[in-house]
């Protein structure tokens, strides 16, 4: 089915995104996915091309592209070339840049977005706990006021561009006895005294994504680094979460469409019983399938990026992007890898590492057990 919320501006934009990735990612992908990371050379140029400041004004560096749907084609390309590297992007420019936008002061916004936009200020969030999982109203990182100061103390886990991070946006108990509405956020910068990184997390996938865990040890904040509200971080948060998961949505389409586009070709050349695999009907059957599958979600998706174009995108909405593109992205490339058969499971086979990628997405953005549940709530239920 021909898509239809991208207009001609937007996918002469695609071809220039497109000509990044050729030009500066895919032919050193298999060297990032060696050293476990990627450099800081490729986001540098990426904010060169301005790829990560769509939502930063031109005075602070950006492109003030008022049009979230350039954000979103950023998201499906980087994806279709590697899960890790929308990952990276998406926290960087897609979760951290709007709650930047929203909430730095003009201050604040002088000091931080022009290095958001070139690269040279890479940005990362602190939400997750090793306790506390998908449940935010549980943060035990707290933030106590010192005279002028705050004193941050605490950790953070799962934190993706959290080892390689200049930036980070953490989520601190600032009056425990208001429970979700006694959080803040804080901008903790690298140097910061107090603030180290755990090691590098040895996961199962998207092993190009540094992440890590955060530790803060007596780290000395003043008011120029609370963003947005005091004790208002939780309100902040549950505004900012429905972009993210929408992103992980997208993401998760693109991703999962492109390897089904390159495991139909396989099929087409691999041959078993003296004809190619995928004309036997049930290949043929699961091949359709899937296809329709990728459409069906594609339809709901587009009209969620357009409703949140619009500024009219519910959190429920985002929500069944979220969980319903992960689901279908891990039932698709696990159909794939079977079709490959033996080299599926061979790492040195982008299905296989595609797979092995995609099976976070039903875990990180809230978990889709939450999603449900927050749908089941708005059903009354």
């Amino acid at each position: 089915m021909k898509r239809d919320i991208y207009n001609e501006d937007h996918e002469d934009f695609r071809k220039s995104v497109r000509g990044f990735l050729e030009r500066s990612v895919i032919p050193n992908i298999d060297q990032y996915i060696e050293d476990h990371a990627f450099p800081r050379e490729v986001w540098l140029e990426a904010g060169a091309q301005g790829l990560l400041g769509l939502l930063v004004p031109e005075e602070f560096g950006g492109v003030e592209a008022d049009d979230y749907r350039f954000t979103a084609i950023v998201g499906e390309e980087f994806a279709a070339v590697n899960a890790a590297l929308h990952s990276c992007w998406g926290i960087h420019a897609d979760t951290v840049a709007p709650y930047l936008m929203a909430l730095l002061t003009d201050v604040q916004k002088k000091r931080w977005l022009p290095g958001v936009a070139t690269g040279e200020i890479w940005c990362a969030i602190g939400m997750t706990e090793p306790s506390g999982g998908s449940d935010l109203a549980a943060l035990k990182t707290t933030a106590v006021r010192d005279g002028d100061s705050w004193v941050l103390n605490g950790s953070k886990t799962f934190i993706t561009n959290g080892y390689s991070a200049d930036l980070i946006v953490v989520a601190a108990r600032t009056s425990p006895e208001k429970k979700a509405r006694g959080i803040t956020l804080f901008a903790v910068e690298a140097g910061a005294e107090g603030f180290s990184r755990g090691r590098k997390l040895d996961k199962v996938g998207q092993v190009e994504a540094d992440t890590a865990e955060l530790f803060f040890e007596n780290v000395r904040l003043t008011d120029a680094e609370v963003i947005g509200d005091v004790d208002g971080g939780f309100i902040h948060m549950m505004q900012h979460l429905p972009q993210e998961r929408l992103g992980s949505a997208v993401g998760n389409l693109a991703h999962a469409k492109q390897i089904l586009l390159e495991t139909l070709e396989y099929t087409k050349e691999r041959h078993a019983f003296g004809q190619a695999v995928g004309s036997f009907q049930h290949n043929k059957f699961l091949l359709a399938q899937m296809f329709t599958q990728i459409d069906v979600a594609q339809a709901f998706v587009d009209q969620c990026v357009q409703a949140h174009t619009d500024g009219d995108l519910t959190a429920i909405d985002a929500a069944k992007a979220k969980w319903w593109t992960s689901q279908t992205q891990s039932e698709v490339l696990d159909h794939c890898v079977q079709l490959h058969g033996g080299y599926g499971f061979m790492n040195e086979y982008r299905v296989a590492r595609a797979w092995r990628d995609a099976r976070v997405t039903r875990i990180w953005a809230g978990s889709n057990e939450i999603m449900k549940e927050l749908i089941g709530r708005d059903l009354g239920l």
